[in-house]
C-alpha cells in the first residue's frame, strides 16, 4: 500500500511538471486553431511544429518558409483595464515585417459593454505592414496605432504589446539575423545597484548626474508636434496661452536606489518604502508641473493611469491605482513645489532591471471634436548614473541566468512615513465628484420624503402625477444619460464574485455614484423591497414609463395580459438571473456577455450609439412597452429579480388595503400598471414597483368603492343634520338631555354654575 502511495505521488508530480511545462511552452498552441495560417501570414497554407520557448510557429507555403506566428503575451506585457492579458496572434515575416493580426481573447470591459470590437481591430490593424527591424536596431521609431476614443488604454496596450513583442523576438536572433547569445565560457559583466552608496544629495546635484531625469514641453512644442503629425484637425487647434508657457515639466527617478530614495523621500520615507518592497522590486517617483497632468483621468474611471507607461526591453506596464501613492512634497533640498507628485511601485512580477536604460512614455491628447481626440507620445529616457552601479565580471554560460537585482536596503520599522503615505484613492475620487454626489444625495433625500409622506401626496392626484413624472424625467436625463449611473445585474455578479475571491471595499468605493445608489437600494430593501429602485431610480425603467405615458396620451391601445399568462411569465426574469449567477461562477466574462439581455448599456450608457443588433433589441423592448407598460421590467429584467429575492426581508408594510380589496372589489388590481396585485387583493411585493397608484385609489372617494361608500354615508349624515323636522322642531337625535339643540349657545340662565 505504501509503495502504491509513493507511486501515485510520483505520477502526480510528473503530471504537474509536465502540465506546467506544457503550459509554459504551449500557450501558443492553445490559440493557434483560432486563425488560419493565411490570415496571419498571407500565402501560407500550413504551420510547422512549435520552436523554442516562448514558442513560435513557422508558416509555410508548401516547403517555402514565409514567416512566423507567435502570441503577443508570450513576449511582452499585454495587460489592459481588465487586469488580464489581451491575447493576439501575430504573423511576422523573416525580415521583421508584421504580416497579420488576430485578436483571440480578451476580458476588456469597455469592449464587452460598449465599444464595438471592430473599431478596436481596425485601429490595431494599422500595424500590419510595419517593419519592426529598424526599431529593434534603434534606427527607427516605433509605429503607432490609431487611438479609439473611449478605449485608449485597451488599444495602446494591444499595439504596444505587438510592437514590443516583435522587437524582443527580433533581438533574440530567432528571426531575421544571427543571435547574440554568449559563448559557453564568454566573460560577462553583471551590473547591480551599488547599495553601499547612500549619501543624501540636493535637487540640483540629483539633476546634474542624471539621478533625476526631466522632460520639458512648452505649448509651442506641443503645437509643433501636432502640426508635424499630419492631422489637420489636431494642428488646427492650439494650446491655450503663449507658446512659451509650460505645458508639462515632468521629472522621474528610481527611489528604490538608496542615494536617490533617501534624497527624495527622506530617511524615514525611504526606509519604510524599502520595508514595503519585495526583493528585486523597485519604485519610481514622478513629479510634474504645468497645465497638463501626467496622471490624467483614466485611473479615476477604471483604476489605471492611461497617460504614462514604463518601457524597458520590449516590456511595458501601465500603473494602476493600487500601485500608486500620492506624495505631498519632495524632500530634496532645493526641490520645486510640485502640484503633482506620485510614488509608483512596480509590480513584483514585472521584470525590471534598474541598471539598464528604460523610458517613461507620456501620452498627450488633444480634443478634435465632441468625442474624438488626437494623440502623440513623448519619451522621458532614464539611465541610472554609473556612480550608483556596481559591476562584476565573471564567466558564464548561455544557460546561466544573470543574477536578480539586489533589493534595496530595508528598515526595521514597517509602516509608511507621512511623506510616503496618502489618503485612500476612493476618498480623492469622492472629493473630486462632490457636486454630482450632492445632486444624487438630494434626489435620494427627496425620494425619501416622498415615501415618508406618501399619504399626504397621493391625496392630491394631480400633484402626485407631476411629481412622479418630473422625478422620472430627472432620473432618465441626469442620472442615466448624463451621469451614466445605471445599475446593472453585472454589479450584483461582480459583488458576489468578489466575496468568493478577494473582496475589497475600495474597489466598490471607486465609483461614488454607483456606490451611493447601491447603498440606498440596500437600505430601501429593508423598508419597501425592490420598488424604490425599479419604480423610481432605474433610468431604463423611467424611459419605459415615460414613453408609455406618451403612448397613452396619444391613445395607443394598451394590452392587459391575462392573469393566468401573466403569472407564468414573470418567473422568466428569475430564471434569467439564476442562469447568469451560475454562469458567473464559471466565467464572469462570459456572464457579462450574456448579461446583454439587459438593454441598459445600449439605451442609457451608450445612448443607442452601438451596433444595429443591440439597438434593434433595445428598441423592440421599448416598443413592446408602448402596449404593455414596463414590459421588460415585468418579465425579463434579471436585476429586478436579483433585488426581489432579498426584498422579501423588508420590515414594514406601508401600502394600505381595505378589507373589500379583492373581494369583491378589483379596481386596484385592474389598474395596477404592472399587475402586481393578485385577484385575491394582496400585493406581490416581488413584482411591485411602488408606483403608489393603488394608494392614490385608496384615498379617492370618487373611484375607490370603499371610499365611495364612506363618502355617501358622510353626505347622508350631513343631509340629515341640515334638514329640519316638521313643526320647526329640530330632529330628536340633535336634542340634548337638557333640551338644548347641539351646537346652540346655552343661555346663561340655565347654564351650570362654574366652580
Amino acid at each position: 500500500m505504501k509503495r502504491l502511495q509513493q507511486f501515485l505521488v510520483l505520477v502526480a508530480t510528473a503530471l504537474i511538471i509536465a502540465t506546467g511545462t506544457a503550459q509554459a511552452a504551449g500557450r501558443l498552441a492553445d490559440f493557434m486553431a483560432r486563425a488560419g495560417p493565411g490570415e496571419l501570414v498571407p500565402g501560407a497554407d500550413r504551420l510547422g511544429p512549435l520552436r523554442g520557448d516562448p514558442a513560435i510557429a513557422p508558416a509555410f507555403q508548401g516547403d517555402r518558409l514565409l514567416g512566423f506566428v507567435y502570441l503577443n503575451s508570450d513576449f511582452a506585457n499585454a495587460v489592459g483595464y481588465s487586469g488580464k492579458p489581451i491575447q493576439v496572434l501575430v504573423g511576422i515575416s523573416a525580415a521583421g515585417v508584421i504580416t497579420g493580426l488576430k485578436l483571440v481573447e480578451h476580458k476588456e470591459p469597455i469592449v464587452l459593454v460598449g465599444i464595438p470590437e471592430k473599431r478596436i481591430l481596425d485601429a490595431v490593424n494599422t500595424l500590419i505592414g510595419a517593419d519592426i527591424s529598424p526599431v529593434a536596431r534603434g534606427t527607427g521609431g516605433a509605429p503607432q496605432v490609431d487611438i479609439v476614443s473611449g478605449a485608449t488604454v485597451t488599444v495602446l496596450v494591444i499595439g504596444d504589446s505587438i510592437v514590443r513583442s516583435a522587437i524582443k523576438l527580433i533581438k533574440s536572433g530567432r528571426i531575421g539575423g544571427e543571435g547574440g547569445a554568449l559563448s559557453s565560457a564568454a566573460p560577462a559583466v553583471f551590473k547591480t545597484v551599488d547599495l553601499s552608496k547612500s549619501e543624501i544629495r540636493d535637487w540640483q546635484g540629483l539633476l546634474a548626474d542624471g539621478a533625476v531625469r526631466r522632460l520639458y514641453l512648452s505649448n509651442g512644442d506641443i503645437n509643433q508636434a501636432f502640426e508635424k503629425s499630419g492631422n489637420a484637425a489636431a494642428s488646427a487647434r492650439r494650446e491655450a496661452g503663449d507658446d512659451d508657457d509650460t505645458f508639462i515639466d515632468l521629472y522621474a527617478a528610481d527611489v528604490a536606489v538608496p542615494t536617490i530614495g533617501r534624497s527624495l523621500l527622506g530617511d524615514d520615507g525611504y526606509h519604510r518604502l524599502s520595508a514595503r518592497l519585495k526583493p528585486g522590486q523597485h519604485a519610481l517617483l514622478l513629479a510634474g508641473q504645468g497645465r497638463y497632468s501626467f496622471k490624467g483621468s483614466g485611473y479615476v474611471r477604471g483604476g489605471i493611469f492611461d497617460r504614462i507607461e514604463l518601457i524597458q526591453d520590449g516590456n511595458s506596464i501601465r500603473f494602476r491605482d493600487r500601485d500608486h501613492v500620492r506624495l505631498g512634497a519632495v524632500a530634496a533640498e532645493g526641490a520645486p513645489d510640485f502640484p503633482e507628485i506620485g510614488l509608483f511601485v512596480l509590480p513584483a512580477d514585472f521584470t525590471f532591471d534598474p541598471t539598464e536604460p528604460w523610458s517613461l512614455q507620456l501620452l498627450v491628447q488633444r480634443a478634435i471634436g465632441a468625442r474624438d481626440k488626437a494623440f502623440l507620445t513623448f519619451d522621458l529616457g532614464y539611465t541610472l548614473p554609473e556612480t550608483l552601479i556596481r559591476r562584476e565580471q565573471r564567466a558564464t554560460t548561455v544557460s546561466e541566468p544573470a543574477p536578480a537585482p539586489e533589493p534595496a536596503a530595508a528598515a526595521p520599522d514597517g509602516s509608511m512615513t507621512s511623506a510616503a503615505t496618502e489618503e485612500p484613492l476612493w476618498m480623492r475620487l469622492w472629493r473630486g465628484d462632490t457636486s454630482r454626489i450632492a445632486v444624487v444625495a438630494l434626489a435620494l433625500g427627496a425620494l425619501t420624503l416622498i415615501f415618508f409622506f406618501q399619504n399626504q401626496l397621493v391625496r392630491r392626484p394631480t400633484l402626485y402625477v407631476w411629481v412622479r413624472r418630473s422625478y422620472l424625467a430627472f432620473i432618465l436625463v441626469w442620472l442615466g444619460w448624463y451621469a451614466n449611473a445605471q445599475l446593472s445585474v453585472v454589479n450584483v455578479l461582480t459583488f458576489t464574485n468578489s466575496l468568493i475571491t478577494s473582496f475589497s471595499w475600495e474597489y466598490f468605493l471607486s465609483a461614488p455614484l454607483i456606490f451611493v445608489l447601491w447603498a440606498s437600494v440596500a437600505a430601501a430593501l429593508l423598508f419597501w423591497g425592490r420598488g424604490p429602485f425599479c419604480g423610481w431610480l432605474c433610468p431604463f425603467g423611467a424611459l419605459q414609463e415615460l414613453l408609455n405615458s406618451i403612448a397613452q396620451a396619444l391613445k395607443v391601445p394598451q394590452f392587459r395580459v391575462p392573469w393566468g399568462l401573466h403569472e407564468r411569465l414573470w418567473p422568466i426574469k428569475y430564471i434569467i438571473f439564476l442562469g447568469l449567477f451560475g454562469l458567473s461562477l464559471y466565467s464572469t466574462a462570459l456572464a457579462e456577455h450574456v448579461a446583454e439581455v439587459e438593454p441598459f448599456k445600449t439605451a442609457i450608457i451608450l445612448k443607442f450609439a452601438r451596433e444595429w443588433p443591440f439597438v434593434i433589441y433595445a428598441l423592440t423592448l421599448l416598443a413592446a412597452g408602448l402596449f404593455i407598460e414596463r414590459f421588460f421590467c415585468r418579465y425579463l429584467c434579471p436585476l429586478g429579480a436579483a433585488l426581489a429575492i432579498p426584498g422579501r426581508i423588508r420590515m414594514f408594510e406601508w401600502l394600505r388595503r381595505w378589507s373589500e380589496c379583492g373581494s369583491p372589489c378589483q379596481r386596484c388590481g385592474n389598474e395596477c400598471p404592472v399587475q402586481a396585485i393578485h385577484p385575491e387583493g394582496h400585493i406581490n411585493v416581488n413584482e411591485c414597483i411602488y408606483c403608489m397608484h393603488c394608494q392614490e385609489l385608496y384615498f379617492d372617494d370618487q373611484r375607490c368603492p370603499h371610499m365611495i361608500q364612506r363618502r355617501l354615508k358622510r353626505e347622508k349624515r350631513a343631509a340629515l343634520a341640515s334638514t329640519p323636522m316638521p313643526g320647526g322642531k329640530p330632529p330628536a337625535t340633535l336634542i340634548t338631555a337638557g333640551g338644548v339643540p347641539i351646537g346652540s349657545r346655552v343661555p346663561d340662565a340655565i347654564a351650570p354654575e362654574r366652580t
